[in-house]
């Protein structure tokens, strides 16, 4: 029998050769703590608990499973609440309290509720991997498909009548060609550290849109693509996170709560329970689950709730659904790994975190992307990852290995957030690789000026932060009009553009065809500016450009975004018309 014979916080020891296997899942102690062996040798075997191992004592029992750790994999998911290790936290607030007991064992899964399936297969039928066997309504949102799990194929001896079905009841039974018999249920289990397979990888090619201007416009992110958002206490790393789980075109949103404070993540889900889906009208919950392992909770499940969550998100995404997966934040799952790796006494590398640090971010960030599922459909993943370095410093070793595995860098301003200008996301630390990749969508859906307008603007951006340096130095009054004129435009395209107000009902959400028009009316005006300070203009003369400012023509452009519906872009004509009639008067 297998005894605990030390225990170091969450790293436990059991003595001598054991039978038990590297990642298995394991019972330990008489209150069968939940573990995982992550360490063998002829010695002793290492297990990591992800309880409290308060109260555990050496001479305690270790129980094998035989098994790896799993995530159950059922309808039931959506609108739950769990645990880094998938328990379901309103249920053992109804068993146990306020406080989880050490050793709570709960179903991940309601075994009593009732689902009204529908059997879409026969006796006779041949099914093969991520086939769909049976159909239930799971939210009023999503239809939940049961799948042929991944590597078990063969014909159907037994189907059930379509009805009122437990997760737990048999819908169908197969025999393989081996002559084996299995029984498919409604729910199926998953280790979580291992990738769910598909058919295929696609080549990315169509943005998850946000609603969001600075994102959708200068740095826009791939479906099945990867994002981080790296920012300073107080930058808006949480609210910007919101803001995408409830306007991006995702069909599905995981959020992860990983190692946060315990007030902040009970404000995320008093939050996400009150918001209203807008593209339906049904509550988001009904396409959200969320995982919370707060900071007081034990640490080693904060470092598998990312992978908790990263596998519920693939299952979904098996079914044919766009999810979109919202980790909050990665470097408190990266302080997870290096606690624990200090306590099994691992050799540390830059500022103690374990050397193999970039391959487990590299591993979570591959695990995104657009894919053809094992059933044929177009589908994908898309990751989100909030990166939380100190003092705001994005040269420490999470920020800098996060950078090298996601394609969209949104940088996180503390002078923005400070100056109340949200999103925070400072235009010149920032980028997208995905660009050149979504260029083509963009022509196609969004019109085909769309991007030469976007690279003007970038433009705009870039010059005006080349001549603040010179106005830092020696001041503005030396400057000519025309450079004094990218400022004042620079000016208006981060006031009038680039915020966006989250509590307006017109710009807390912005589709393409709004952005598109409110970049064309500013850069008609910057045009049209240039023009008449230059002499180019209808008149022969040269206008100055503080005669332009008088006019008040950029005031009244940067309170465009509340003035134009949403569904209305063909009144910012007018505008078009403002600046001709202001210009030539001038």
């Amino acid at each position: 029998m297998n005894e605990v014979y030390s225990i170091n916080g969450p790293v436990v020891t059991v003595r001598g050769a054991t039978s038990l296997k590297m990642l298995e899942m394991v019972y330990v102690g008489r209150r069968r703590l939940i573990g995982e062996v992550i360490g063998i040798t002829r010695e002793k075997t290492t297990i990591q608990v992800y309880e409290s191992t308060t109260g555990l004592t050496p001479g305690e029992p270790v129980e094998s499973t035989g098994a790896p750790l799993c995530a159950t994999l059922g309808p039931g998911i959506l609108s739950n609440i769990y645990d880094g290790i998938e328990r379901p936290l309103m249920e053992l607030m109804r068993t146990s309290g306020a406080m989880i007991d050490v050793g709570s064992s709960l179903s991940a899964l309601d075994e009593q509720k009732m689902w009204q399936v529908s059997v879409k297969v026969r006796e006779g039928d041949r099914l093969t991997p991520g086939q769909v066997y049976a159909t239930l309504p799971e939210t009023p949102l999503i239809e939940h498909r049961c799948l042929v799990p991944p590597g078990l194929s063969g014909t159907v001896t037994f189907a059930a009548q379509d009805g009122l079905c437990r997760v737990s009841d048999v819908v169908v039974r197969l025999k393989e060609e081996s002559g084996r018999e299995r029984e498919l249920s409604l729910c199926q289990k998953w280790p979580i550290r291992t990738p769910r397979p598909a058919a295929e990888r696609l080549p990315i090619s169509v943005p998850l849109i946000t609603g969001q201007r600075v994102i959708d416009t200068l740095f826009p992110i791939a479906k099945g693509g990867t994002a981080a958002i790296p920012g300073g206490f107080g930058t808006g790393k949480t609210m910007t996170q919101h803001q995408l789980a409830k306007w991006c075109d995702a069909d599905i949103i995981v959020y992860v709560g990983c190692g946060e404070r315990g007030n902040e993540m009970t404000q995320v889900l008093e939050e996400f329970r009150e918001l209203i889906d807008p593209k339906s009208g049904q509550p988001l919950t009904a396409r959200t689950v969320l995982i919370a392992n707060t900071s007081n909770m034990p640490v080693a499940a904060r470092e598998a709730s990312i992978y908790t969550g990263i596998t519920l998100a693939e299952y979904y995404r098996d079914m044919g659904y766009h999810v979109a997966i919202m980790a909050d934040s990665t470097s408190r799952w990266a302080e997870a790994l290096r606690e624990i790796s200090g306590r099994l006494e691992e050799m540390p590398a830059e500022e103690g975190f374990p050397a193999y640090l970039p391959s487990r971010i590299s591993q979570f960030y591959e695990r995104a992307g657009l894919v053809r599922t094992l059933g044929g459909q177009e589908a994908s993943v898309s990751i989100i990852g909030a990166v939380s370095p100190q003092g705001a410093d994005f040269s420490e070793p999470v920020t800098q290995n996060t950078k090298r595995f996601v394609r969209c860098f949104w940088a996180l301003d503390k002078s923005l957030a400070y100056n109340r200008h949200y999103p925070a996301i400072n235009w010149n630390e920032s980028y997208s690789e995905y660009v050149e990749d979504l260029s083509q969508w963009y022509a196609q859906h969004a019109g085909r000026q769309f991007m030469a307008r976007r690279q003007e603007l970038m433009g705009l951006l870039h010059e005006e932060n080349k001549l603040m340096e010179i106005v830092r130095l020696i001041g503005s009054d030396v400057l000519p009009d025309d450079q004094k004129l990218i400022i004042e435009i620079a000016k208006l395209i981060r006031t009038g553009f680039l915020q966006q107000n989250a509590y307006h009902k017109e710009d807390t959400y912005v589709p393409l065809s709004k952005q598109l028009r409110m970049m064309e009316v500013i850069l008609h005006l910057y045009h049209g500016a240039l023009d008449a300070i230059s002499g180019r203009g209808a008149e022969p003369h040269a206008v100055a450009l503080s005669e332009v400012l008088e006019s008040g023509i950029f005031s009244r452009l940067s309170k465009m975004k509340y003035e134009v519906p949403n569904d209305h872009p063909e009144q910012f004509d007018s505008y078009d018309q403002d600046i001709d009639q202001v210009l030539s008067a001038l």
